[in-house]
């Protein structure tokens, strides 16, 4: 019998767990940073020699209190770093450990899943669109704001005060959907763009997964097929633990 995980993705705006028993996952959740008494109650019932293991991008503040909830609960606590190479999966990111671990983890879950080239997708407060080679070379990737960010910075920076509760229109006639609109149709170009470049190098049909709280928004509007994926992240710190064990 091997220890209880708790698995963590710790993302900017909320933190997604599960919980994994001898390899079956017993429980899932999502919760936000001012509501951990679910994630805690799960971390105690983990009983002794419960390991926690973290992928966090959420920053020094909401870490500290992670951590502190956790250790109360009596659970040890691992924290993972992206590496240069890990689960058959090799980085050319000019500094490793400063890709996000967030898509670390996704990447080393997409090669899991698939032996061929591959686009990986997280659509979360920022979009992320990252290339694996079919023979697990990460061969980088691009960042780009998320659909509330880029509403966020629109607002900000121009007149467009409340024009966030728009709808995706064919062709919009008015501004709150214009936003919405132009925002999601730019993440889509930019993810197919990134698809074509990425089946240019492959000789087989290139597999496209989506995670992250937006991916659904964007799969109508891709050209190609895709699959969502809510626990790629998940997968791939399951990955790392049962690697790291």
């Amino acid at each position: 019998m091997t220890a209880p995980l708790l698995l963590l993705d710790a993302g900017n705006t909320r933190l997604k767990w599960a919980h994994v028993m001898n390899g079956r996952w017993e429980g899932r959740g999502v919760c936000a940073y001012d509501d951990l008494g679910e994630l805690i109650q799960t971390a105690k019932g983990t009983g002794p020699g419960g390991q926690c293991w973290i992928a966090s991008v959420a920053g020094a503040a909401r870490n500290h209190l992670i951590e502190q909830s956790l250790r109360e609960a009596g659970v040890s606590l691992y924290w993972l770093e992206s590496q240069s190479e890990q689960c058959g999966v090799t980085s050319h990111y000019s500094a490793p450990q400063q890709l996000g671990v967030d898509r670390w983890m996704a990447l080393l879950a997409a090669r899991n899943r698939n032996q061929g080239a591959c686009l990986v997708v997280s659509a979360g407060t920022a979009m992320t669109v990252d290339a694996l080679a079919a023979d697990g070379q990460f061969l980088g990737g691009i960042i780009v704001p998320g659909i509330a960010l880029t509403a966020q910075a629109l607002q900000q920076g121009t007149a467009l005060v409340g024009q966030t509760d728009g709808q995706i229109r064919t062709f919009p006639c008015n501004t709150a959907d214009a936003v919405r609109t132009g925002t999601v149709l730019a993440m889509a170009g930019a993810i197919s763009l990134m698809h074509a470049r990425l089946s240019s190098l492959s000789a087989v049909r290139l597999r496209c997964l989506l995670t992250g709280g937006d991916a659904g928004v964007l799969m109508p509007l891709l050209q190609f097929d895709a699959e969502c994926m809510p626990d790629l992240v998940l997968d791939g710190v399951l990955l790392a633990a049962t690697a790291g064990r």
